[in-house]
């Protein structure tokens, strides 16, 4: 079974998903709000308080950074987690305002930049690459679960590895590029909600044939079978 570099599963899901035009945000904020509202839970939530915000005038890093801890959990309380997530997003908007907002931001190097994403309480290295390669167009590759569940499958690696030398072995494999690491991001996520889920749907999969984990139950056997009637 011939193993798929980085480059053409990114290809693959290209080819199979087409342009996924992601990140779901009308403004650089609101991706950075959505990263760290989007930790530990689904899209369909943060979706639900983001519009609270927007409902009570509060997408905006002024308004968050001196609103009511209280009030702002309760807000964002779809997302999970609010309160711990409330301070979080308090102490961000706290940062971007005192640092000249994405204006300020953009005048950093990509490391010095990253080196202070992370020091802000409750941003760790996939909320802060999400923001440097969505919210401050930095060439970053964004690691997450589907991404490592789909290439420790694929081969590539043990589910061991860390982050950062996830990071490092596809930077190490890709061409340095701001729309291919947000396209490829995108495309991950699109594939692991279709196929590649915590129980995975192998048999219909469009990486099957390159898989070395691929199992097909019996059911999903006769799913993929041409009717023959």
């Amino acid at each position: 079974m011939k193993r798929l570099a980085p480059l053409q599963v990114y290809e693959k899901l290209l080819s199979v998903y087409g342009p996924q035009h992601w990140w779901p945000a009308e403004k650089p904020f609101e991706v950075m709000v959505g990263a760290i509202l989007t930790q530990n839970t689904n899209w369909h939530n943060v979706e639900k308080a983001i519009a609270n915000l927007k409902a009570h005038d509060m997408l905006d890093c002024e308004a968050i950074a001196s609103s009511n801890l209280e009030q702002l959990a309760e807000i964002i309380r779809p997302s999970g987690t609010h309160i711990q997530k409330a301070r979080y997003l308090q102490q961000f908007s706290l940062f971007y305002h005192s640092n000249g907002k994405r204006q300020g931001l953009m005048k950093w190097p990509q490391s010095l930049l990253r080196h202070r994403l992370l020091a802000v309480h409750g941003i760790g290295p996939e909320t802060a690459d999400s923001m440097l390669l969505y919210a401050l167009d930095r060439p970053v590759y964004v690691v997450d679960a589907y991404t490592k569940r789909l290439f420790v499958r694929l081969g590539h690696f043990s589910h061991e590895l860390a982050y950062d030398s996830i990071q490092h072995y596809f930077q190490q494999r890709l061409p340095e590029s701001l729309p291919l690491f947000q396209e490829f991001h995108a495309l991950i996520v699109e594939h692991a909600r279709r196929y590649c889920k915590a129980k995975p749907l192998c048999a219909e999969c469009p990486l099957f044939d390159n898989c070395p984990t691929a199992v097909c139950t019996p059911r999903e056997i006769s799913r993929s079978l041409p009717d023959m009637d």
